[in-house]
Order: structure tokens, then sequence, then C-alpha cells
């Protein structure tokens, strides 16, 4: 008898087995063709950079910087198909937040304390006014809500990785991110170049420069690049300073998650936004990068796993950028080029006249 009701379960669910099999194959077979496209840009973006750095010995247009320009460029030349369309889609924004996840685990929060109340706060001051002031300048500029906060968040904490970080939680336009990702990366080359001219010119000495590089400059190996000719001083003091930059991105996308709803309206986005669960509010990826970051503090992530979390956040987010730069359309990017252009230099140079300000005004030797 019971031999007997096996066999008769058995087709029936045999089926339904197959069918959930079906519909995973399904699902990552829609997903492969746009993300192995993703895949080729950013192995042929580290490329450029290991040549770059090669020839240079400093990376100074990232392979993050790269895969968008790969990927416009290619966008610019040929239209990727429909079979594409999910995996660019998936690259884009659930890598991306994977990608800032992980970042959790490279701040350090104890070498961030063990710098002093009184830098920490001008810092944590210095940020704040520069966004505030940021978004003041792109919108009398009229530029969009969403386009004037990834600029003066990109200027104000890490360039590139906060405004792919601020980009899912307001709901920028693909656009929108790959225009201020590329102004804001010439920017950051011209500051890595320009930079150390302040050192005979305002008469800082290397602490001082430290941590006017630690301010104004956008990544960190940007920051190595720029202080690493002046003085070992230089380097230490600015890398300590860009770590606390890159911690404020946590709590300024908390508070920018709580405020998106509020948002005004921008072409697509039109519509009310509904009532939102905490979940929603504060997006899954920012919790998990600011657990990762209290579990480094805590010591419950061995120091030999830094280095590959970094390296894997890193090729993430290439990853994320190679895909928004294959959404960009090169003729729209045009069109706003000049005034996105003008913000991110206004933007820029706010930002230095604070991180001088707060300089001379801590009194920092």
């Amino acid at each position: 008898m019971t031999a007997r009701m096996a066999n008769r379960v058995a087709p029936d669910s045999v089926p339904a087995v197959r069918a959930g099999r079906s519909l995973r194959a399904g699902a990552a077979g829609r997903l492969m063709p746009g993300l192995f496209l993703c895949l080729i840009l950013t192995v042929m973006a580290q490329a450029l950079q290991a040549g770059e750095e090669h020839l240079t010995g400093h990376p100074y247009v990232e392979a993050l910087v790269l895969a968008i320009l790969l990927g416009t460029a290619l966008r610019t030349a040929w239209v990727p198909g429909a079979r594409f369309k999910a995996g660019i889609a998936f690259s884009a924004k659930q890598v991306l937040e994977v990608a800032v996840v992980l970042l959790g685990a490279s701040v350090s929060l104890g070498a961030i304390v063990a710098s002093g109340p009184a830098l920490l706060a001008g810092i944590v001051g210095a940020v704040a006014l520069t966004i505030l002031a940021s978004c003041a300048i792109c919108r009398a500029l009229g530029l969009p809500v969403r386009m004037a906060l990834l600029i003066a968040c990109g200027n104000a904490i890490c360039g590139n990785s906060a405004i792919a970080a601020v980009a899912p939680v307001i709901g920028a336009d693909s656009r929108d991110v790959a225009a201020a990702i590329a102004f804001t990366a010439v920017l950051g080359v011209l500051m890595v170049l320009g930079l150390p001219l302040f050192v005979p010119l305002a008469g800082f000495g290397e602490h001082q420069y430290g941590v006017l590089a630690g301010l104004t400059v956008y990544a960190v190996p940007q920051v190595l690049a720029a202080t690493v000719p002046v003085g070992a001083l230089a380097t230490q003091v600015g890398t300590l300073v860009k770590l606390v930059r890159v911690l404020m991105l946590g709590p300024v996308v908390v508070v920018l998650s709580l405020i998106a709803p509020r948002l005004p309206a921008e072409g697509a986005r039109a519509g009310a936004p509904g009532r939102l669960g905490f979940f929603k509010l504060v997006p899954w990826f920012i919790l998990g990068f600011l657990a990762l970051a209290t579990l480094r503090a805590l010591g419950f992530i061995p120091e030999d796993w830094l280095q590959p979390l970094s390296r894997i956040a890193g090729f993430l987010t290439i990853v994320s950028m190679a895909a928004l730069g294959l959404g960009v359309d090169v003729r729209i990017l045009a069109q706003v080029g000049g005034r996105v252009t003008l913000g991110v230099t206004a933007s820029l140079f706010v930002l230095l006249a604070i991180a001088v300000l707060l300089i001379r005004g801590l009194g920092v030797g």
C-alpha cells in the first residue's frame, strides 16, 4: 500500500522539483549575458589600470572610472540587446549593494577615535557643511535634486564610491550617476596633480598638508598619490583623515534614506512616495556596512581577512560601474555636461576653502 502511494506521489513531486530547478536556471540564464559583459569590461579596466601603474607608478585614473568610460564607449558604439538587460541591471544594483556592505570592513573605528575629538569634530563638520553648500550651489545652477546630492556627497566624502553608494538610496538615474562620477573623476585627477602646490603657496607643513589632502582628495589611492611625494607624515595623516571621511558615508546615507521619500519627483519618478518600512527607509546594505565596521572594531574580523574583503569589494564596485556605463547615452550626458562641470568645480572649491579654514581654525601644525 505504501509503495503504491509512493509511486503515485513521486510523479507529481518530480515535476515540481524540476520546475523549481528550471526557474532558478532560467533566472541565472537571464543574468549571465549582461553580467558576463560587465565582467569583461571590468577585466579590461583593471588591465588598463595595471598598465598605468606600471608606466607612472600611480593609478591616476582608477579602474572604477575606466570601467564607466569603457561601458559608455561600448554603449555609444553598440546598444546591448534585450538579453543583456537583466544582467546589466543586476550588476548595477545588487552587485553594488554587496560591494557597499564589504566596504564596511575597511573602516578602522579605533584609529579614527585615536586621532582626537577636535579633529574628528572638525572633519564631521566640514563634510556636513560641504554637502549643504554644494547642494545649494548645484540647485542654484538648476541641477535636479538627486544630481545635486550625488555631486555634494561625492565631493564631501569619497568621490566615486560615495556617489555609487548614495545613488540607489535616493533613486538616482543611471545617467546622473555616470555624469557625476565622470566629472568628479576628472577633477579628482587634477586634484592629485595640483594639490602639492599648496605646500609652497599656503606655507603648509607636512602635517597640515596631510590634513588638507585627506579632506579634499577623493579616493584613498589618490590620497597616497598626492601625499607620498610630500613626505611620510603627510601620507599617514592624509590616510587617517581620509578614513574619517569614508566613515561619514554610513551616517550620510542613513540620513538620505530617511529623506529620500520626501524628495520631489523628477521625470519617471513622478508620484507621491508611499509609506515605507524600516528596511526600505534604511537599506539593508547600509546596515551591513555599519555592522561590518562594528565587527572589525570589536576584533571579530581577522586582520588577514581585511585585504581580501577590500579587493572583493573593489572588484564588485568596478563591475557595477561598468554596468552604469553601459546605461549611459553620451548625447544626454553632453546636454548636462556644462552645468554638471560647473557644479562639481564650484563644490570642489568650497571644499578646499572649508579645509583651509579648518586647518587654520584648529591650529593644525
